[in-house]
């Protein structure tokens, strides 16, 4: 999994039982446990996190067709 630091044991440490979130911000992180102490650990990820998947089209009123003539 990632790998964080330990705030207790002052150590960087592998994440145990790691779970994604979304931050509200948008950002991805991940909050999990210390393997030797069990304190809750959280790290940062890069980038922030994918938008809705909801299509551009879908969002936008349906554009007016011409008349026939």
């Amino acid at each position: 999994m990632a790998e964080g630091y330990c705030v207790k044991c002052k150590a960087k440490k592998e994440i145990t039982d790691g779970v994604e979130e979304v931050m509200k911000n948008g950002r991805k992180a991940i909050k999990g446990r210390c393997p030797a102490c069990g304190t809750v650990m959280f790290k940062i990820l890069g980038g922030k996190a994918a938008a809705s998947a909801v299509p551009p089209s879908a969002s936008e009123p349906p554009a007016a067709t011409p008349p026939a003539a």
